[in-house]
């Protein structure tokens, strides 16, 4: 299911979960604690590889004990990882968790960044990655992240000094971290970037360390700790009436795709952060000892400072709008700041508490969801003061266009409603998350626009700018055009509006497997995102590859509606891999656009434009055996795959397996990782062996061992023992051990240039020792490592037989890498030799 999560206590950071877009509505102990982190002027970075690799109990301290602007840079959006809550992997995977990312930033008060690294997958040595990511784009967003956010202490989440203990990605962020502490300052190192940032030294660097990263905690107490801070940082904050601990259990738990969500931890918490560059502070405890972190920092700031400690000190929890005056004036006094940094930083929190402190509620949003470029739409502008203080509204600009909403006076609790036509203008760009704008590499993002690097999202397009007057003050307060509606199961509803094409088109496979000569019916689904369109879609193909209908006709009346057009495809005689893309000519545009949504409820809705493209794949391919049953595991698009070459899969309820109902089946297929996930498999297990002891075949794809129940002896009907072997590289050589196993040869002759094309990485979590009733099939490993032969072993049980892979075919069907069909297709039809020979003999 989706919809996983219930809800979160609601704060100033800890915000509903259906309501991540909500305004935020901040009490009198939310305004206090804003006003501490305004008077710190301390900055901390944390660095790592991919979204949950954070650690959020520190991130929390930082940012709410310590009171720092606190970030965290993670280099990649984990665009290779796997989705335990629905289908999106690879680019939308990136994106999903990118909002994952945001979501327990909300929650634990930290900021979000991120560089061009693209998640390419598992890596066991930095040398690989950083050859993969290109080294130097990525450390110059190392770099820039470093000269814009400006940190004191910069702390990373992985050792520099360790390569080939741990993912290749992690040492990578820590090595390029490492560089970066020094190349940020010096004037020659990416010079491009100065003429939009400047040079920057953080004062210390700091490897987040721990007992684990020693051995045991044995070793950990023994070492030399002259170079370790500690922090206890399970620290209680009683006016926000929870622990650190437990805000960063609900940080983490965001990563919900990723299967973080887990109990909420309270008590004290030992933290260690080693100082790797800079000076030593005399306070152990405390990460800025030494840095001046009060207004004194800035030149002009001692005065603002005066005013803003004594509010602070003196706060009226009662009527925190007694200390309105005193805001203001700071607030006058900070726009004198010459230093551009801390007075755009100060000024934007400053403006944020003065907003609070004065109830001001200020909107703009529309009651449609999206928009096309040369449109116009009703945008609803709400303007509300709660509070006695004299407020006026002097004018709203929607970007540059003026609405014409001038000099009102906002008087208590009345609210100033406007309807405002806003003109979309031709030019307005798409919706999109902007580092899937452009045609990447393997390991890097192309981003054009180096004002985007960095940056967790897409700027919005379209944002309403209140020009208040507050006790004679003149501050504007800008506020993004939103979209907003209720649902009678989940009321008030915030979502981002977007700009998107009058129509786009797509195809309901993105893999077509052509297992032989005869031709198919292509459907291609366009879909209106205006009223009353027109036009014609035709296809652009490869060559080989015929189509008998070249263009079609489509009208649409209303928006959001679907027309499906079909194209008759003849596949080449011979075997060729090709893809297929919808033209949509509109109004003398062509639009070759899909638009993909991605909707939980524990995040924003996303609105993604990728190219609409399909690959075909014209397969020699033979199986034997027709109907195959399949229990999911953690989600993968197998059985889809399998329909394509002409399989009958059916989808197991697991809670409805019996000895009888697996008997329709010529193989049972178990997805990856569906004994880490699938509870009712331990009361199932025995039905399963003993349906491959009566004659049936069993194929369970891969699963973590440290991560099922004690309920399992073993998933296998011998002595079989999971590890973390793994080959990454995915064109490595593959030998072919078992050469007179029939899983080599019967219905496709299997060989070496099968193993061509794969994608990402030859498998993973192959077993280590295994009993002698298993046949290894195969020999693989990655460069300078011994031989693994764990990756695909067959063993017969009784009448039938039972496989253990842990080849990726979940990434390899999907995107039609041929062998994987003709490997996958043989194990599906192990024993069918035998009884179409005895068939033959027979008649």
């Amino acid at each position: 299911m989706r919809y996983l999560l219930g809800f979160l206590t609601c704060s100033l950071f800890v915000l509903s979960t259906l309501k991540a877009q909500n305004p935020k509505n901040s009490s009198s102990t939310d305004i206090y604690h804003s006003i501490e982190k305004l008077n710190f002027l301390g900055t901390a970075l944390y660095i790592a590889a991919h979204p949950d690799d954070e650690n959020t109990r520190l991130i929390a301290y930082l940012a709410n004990d310590v009171k720092a602007r606190t970030g965290y840079l993670s280099l990649t959006r984990g665009d290779g990882g796997q989705n335990l809550i629905g289908p999106e992997l690879r680019e939308l995977l990136g994106v999903l968790r990118t909002q994952e990312l945001l979501a327990a930033r909300r929650v634990d008060g930290g900021e979000q960044f991120f560089s061009r690294a693209n998640d390419f997958g598992y890596s066991k040595l930095p040398s690989e990655t950083l050859k993969i990511w290109d080294k130097e784009d990525i450390l110059a967003d190392v770099v820039r992240t470093i000269r814009k956010f400006k940190p004191d202490v910069i702390i990373n989440r992985f050792d520099h000094r360790t390569p080939g203990t741990t993912h290749g990605h992690h040492t990578s962020s820590a090595m390029l971290s490492f560089e970066a502490f020094d190349l940020a300052n010096d004037t020659k190192a990416f010079p491009e970037q100065l003429s939009s940032t400047s040079t920057w030294q953080p004062r210390r660097l700091f490897f987040n360390t721990s007992w684990w990263f020693y051995g045991s905690q044995e070793k950990f107490k023994a070492a030399d700790k002259t170079n370790l801070l500690h922090m206890d940082v399970g620290t209680y904050y009683p006016i926000l009436g929870k622990s650190n601990n437990e805000i960063a259990s609900l940080a983490s738990s965001q990563h919900l795709c990723q299967g973080f969500g887990r109990l909420t931890s309270r008590g004290s918490e030992d933290e260690y952060i080693e100082l790797l560059k800079g000076d030593l502070p005399k306070d152990k405890s405390d990460p800025f000892d030494g840095i001046d972190t009060t207004w004194n920092r800035i030149d002009g700031g001692k005065a603002i400072g005066d005013i803003l400690y004594d509010v602070q000190e003196n706060f009226n929890f009662k009527n925190p709008t007694v200390h309105l005056p005193k805001l203001l004036e700071a607030y006058q006094l900070l726009q004198n700041v010459t230093d551009e940094h801390w007075k755009n930083l100060k000024t934007t929190q400053l403006t944020t508490i003065i907003s609070a402190i004065s109830g001001l509620h200020l909107e703009a949003f529309t009651k449609t969801s999206f928009t096309n470029p040369g449109q116009n739409v009703d945008v609803q502008i709400q303007a509300l003061n709660r509070s006695d203080i004299k407020v006026e509204l002097k004018s709203v600009f929607l970007n540059e266009q003026n609405t014409n909403i001038e000099n009102s006076v906002l008087k208590n609790n009345q609210l100033l409603e406007k309807k405002i036509d806003l003109d979309i203008p031709v030019s307005t760009n798409f919706t999109s998350p902007y580092w899937l704008m452009e045609k990447g590499t393997l390991g890097t993002y192309t981003v054009k626009n180096s004002d985007l690097i960095g940056k967790p999202e897409t700027p919005r397009a379209f944002n309403a700018t209140f020009n208040l007057a507050i006790n004679g003050v003149s501050i504007p307060f800008t506020k993004p055009v939103v979209y907003k509606y209720a649902k009678p199961d989940k009321g008030e509803i915030y979502q981002p509006f977007e700009v998107i094409p009058e129509a786009t088109a797509n195809f309901t496979d993105k893999v077509l497997i052509f297992a032989n000569a005869s031709q198919k019916k292509i459907p291609v689904t366009v879909k209106a995102h205006k009223d009353s369109i027109s036009g014609t879609i035709e296809l652009k193909y490869g060559k080989g590859w015929q189509i008998d209908n070249k263009s079609q006709q489509f009208s649409i009346a209303k928006k959001g509606d679907e027309q499906t057009v079909y194209f008759t495809l003849t596949p080449p005689a011979t075997e060729n891999e090709s893809s297929i893309s919808p033209i949509i000519k509109l109004n003398g545009k062509e639009i070759t656009k899909e638009l993909v949504n991605i909707a939980y409820d524990h995040v924003p809705t996303q609105t993604v434009l990728l190219p609409s493209e399909t690959k075909v794949v014209r397969l020699n391919i033979q199986k034997a055996g027709e109907n195959i049953g399949y229990i999911m595991g953690a989600g993968d698009e197998l059985p889809t795959s399998l329909e394509q070459i002409g399989y009958n899969v059916q989808l197991i309820d697991p809670s409805t397996i019996t000895e009888e109902s697996l008997k329709k089946y010529d193989a049972v297929v178990l997805g990856i990782r569906a004994y880490n996930v699938v509870d009712e498999l331990k009361f199932k297990q025995r039905f399963i062996l003993d349906y491959a002891k009566n004659g049936g075949t069993v194929v369970v794809q891969y699963n973590t061992a440290s991560r099922w129940g004690a309920q399992f002896e073993n998933i296998a009907p011998y002595d079989l023992e999971i590890s973390r072997d793994r080959v990454t590289n995915e064109n490595s050589d593959v030998k072919i051990i078992a050469k007179d196993n029939s899983l080599v040869h019967f219905p496709n002759e299997i060989d070496e240039s099968d193993f061509n094309g794969w994608v990402q990485e030859r498998g993973l979590y192959f077993p280590n020792k295994w009993s002698e009733k298993f046949t290894p099939v195969l020999e693989m490993h990655d460069e300078g490592e011994e031989s693994t032969k764990g990756s695909l072993l067959i063993a017969p049980y009784g009448k039938g037989n039972y496989i253990y892979t842990g080849l990726s075919f979940f990434r390899e069907l999907p995107v039609g890498v041929p062998g994987a069909y003709k490997l996958f297709s043989n194990m599906l039809s192990v024993g069918k030799d035998k009884v179409e020979t005895k068939a033959k003999i027979k008649g």
